[in-house]
């Protein structure tokens, strides 16, 4: 190792020490140049990045083959393949269960196939970095970036289910992350549009927050990724945590003894680029302790930090020294996640990806989590015999976190599927005014004995929550059957009132719906456990 940094150029370091994204299926000429130019050491996918299996592997085969014309050690390539709502690839892969949906299935050896699935199929597609899992604990039912990619709001349950996931990432080769230290589950803003804060003292934050990293850090997770949330109680002077000494070297390092690799969260997110700025943001995460600087998106951004910390350094700003040390935690985390991964393959030999195998496993972990919160009414199971109206949520528009997924299966038809007469209206997750005027008209004209209304974020949607007040009103009038089912967040519970029926399935995937539509129908029963507390 040390013979390998006596070795490297300033620029050949600073090139390990950053994480860039960029636009399209293959390698863009800007990236190549960042190869040449700056020895670029780490990249990461997004949704624009990927499609079918051949081209994520292809893409993988020749960002290797670029990077070793100006660089002979090994590229990192790392994605958000959390599992559930946040899969950055979706398609012929085995897209494992949401956090939130492990935490209701409750069981560890879940979490830790999850992981294990997962990560064999990431090692096979070139991928080397999954900035999974979550570890924040989710308290806040108002939290708008969390919810339900956090295993729950139980700290010690949060722990033992993401040490069990980053187990099954290292053991198949993919480097794991923990995220988002040193803690974003009790926040009520997003760090992507604004600078959020955690108000809890420190003993708070050591008993609540702290506890899942603390046991990541112990199982040997390589990465931890960090928040850009204000934490007074360790930072008075109101630093977001990616850029606080306290937080990443006097915490982390020195008092929890994290010897892995500290990534940056995306530093083009606004609580710090409407903030401090990237460039400036990205030597101040540096001289904080922070090893790798991640820049998502734009190229001016990438630049900006690139040669401000290259600056940095000439200037004595940032020593030689500090530079190295993470440079040898990021070699020293390469050398580890290839040999793992070898080894893995040699000794476990990897199932094709979307094995027919991983998912009948999948599906039954999916079957294990769909939780019947309430059912005063006894409106389940839904009977088979008569109209069925399903009034399903399309996602249509992407977020900082989430990206608009091409679903083909709804509930409405999953339930057709199984046998029911049903009829579906398709509306946004915020409807419009036309959606909840057909909304009304087809409820009005008596035909349907039962509704299943599928909930997503209603609780943040001005329209779903209209529409489940006028659900409500006309189903006592008509004594319609009428089932409130949350594909998302299960908070939206505020919304009810004690006697309407409620199930929880914290995702819209595929095999989340069929184990939905079998549990709505009776064929399985609901095993699952409310994760977080709930509150009408």
């Amino acid at each position: 190792m040390h013979s390998e940094l006596s070795q490297m150029t300033l620029r050949q370091k600073l090139g390990q020490v950053v994480m860039f994204g960029f636009d399209g299926l293959s390698v863009p000429s800007h990236v190549k140049q960042l190869f040449r130019d700056y020895h670029l050491g780490n990249v990461i996918y997004f949704r624009r990045n990927v499609s079918d299996n051949k081209q994520i592997a292809a893409l993988s085969r020749e960002l290797q083959e670029q990077s070793s014309q100006y660089n002979p050690i090994h590229l990192s390539i790392a994605i958000d393949q959390e599992g559930g709502m946040v899969a950055r690839i979706d398609r012929d892969v085995t897209v494992m269960p949401g956090q939130m949906t492990l935490g209701a299935a409750g069981n560890s050896q879940y979490a830790y196939d999850a992981g294990r699935i997962s990560g064999m199929e990431l090692a096979q597609l070139g991928i080397t970095i999954n900035f999974a899992p979550v570890l924040d604990v989710n308290n806040n039912p108002l939290n708008p970036v969390i919810g339900i990619r956090s295993f729950g709001e139980h700290p010690e349950k949060v722990a033992e289910l993401g040490i069990a996931m980053l187990s099954g990432y290292q053991e198949m080769g993919v480097a794991a992350c923990a995220k988002h230290f040193p803690g974003h589950g009790d926040t009520t803003a997003d760090s992507h549009e604004e600078l959020p804060a955690v108000l809890h003292d420190l003993e708070r934050l050591h008993r609540i927050e702290l506890v899942p990293f603390k046991a990541a850090i112990a199982a040997g997770v390589e990465l931890i990724m960090t928040a850009h949330v204000q934490f007074p109680a360790l930072e008075p002077d109101g630093k977001p945590a990616t850029i606080s000494h306290a937080v990443l070297t006097e915490l982390l390092r020195n008092e929890l003894g994290f010897e892995g690799v500290i990534v940056t969260d995306c530093l083009e997110m606004n609580a710090i680029s409407m903030g401090i700025g990237v460039g400036a943001g990205a030597v101040e995460a540096f001289q904080a302790g922070a090893d790798l600087i991640l820049v998502s998106h734009r190229l001016d951004r990438q630049l900006e930090a690139y040669h401000a910390l290259e600056q940095a350094v000439l200037q004595g700003e940032i020593s030689e020294e500090r530079l190295n040390e993470s440079v040898a935690r990021i070699l020293k985390m390469k050398n580890r996640q290839q040999l793992n991964m070898q080894q893995a393959q040699a000794q476990h030999g990897f199932l094709l990806i979307g094995d027919l195998q991983s998912v009948a496993h999948c599906q039954h972990m999916m079957e294990q989590a769909v939780t019947l919160v309430q059912d005063e009414s006894q409106h389940l199971p839904l009977a088979p015999a008569v109209q069925t109206l399903v009034i399903w949520p399309e996602v249509r528009s992407s977020t900082q976190v989430d990206e608009v997924i091409e679903q083909q299966l709804t509930l409405g038809k999953q339930l057709r599927q199984l046998g029911l007469h049903v009829a579906e209206l398709v509306i946004g997750t915020e409807p419009t005014n036309d959606e909840q005027d057909a909304a009304r008209s087809l409820l009005q004209q008596g035909r349907y004995s039962q509704v299943v209304f599928g909930m997503y974020n209603a609780s943040a949607s001005a329209g779903q929550a209209e529409l489940v007040r006028l659900l409500s009103k006309l189903t006592d009038q008509m004594q319609i059957i009428t089932v409130f089912v949350s594909l998302r967040n299960p908070y939206d519970i505020s919304l009810l009132r004690s006697h309407d029926t409620y199930v929880c399935a914290y995702e819209n995937r595929p095999m989340m719906l069929r184990a939905l539509g079998l549990a709505l129908i009776g064929s399985i029963p609901f095993r699952g456990k409310l994760p977080v507390q709930l509150t009408l």
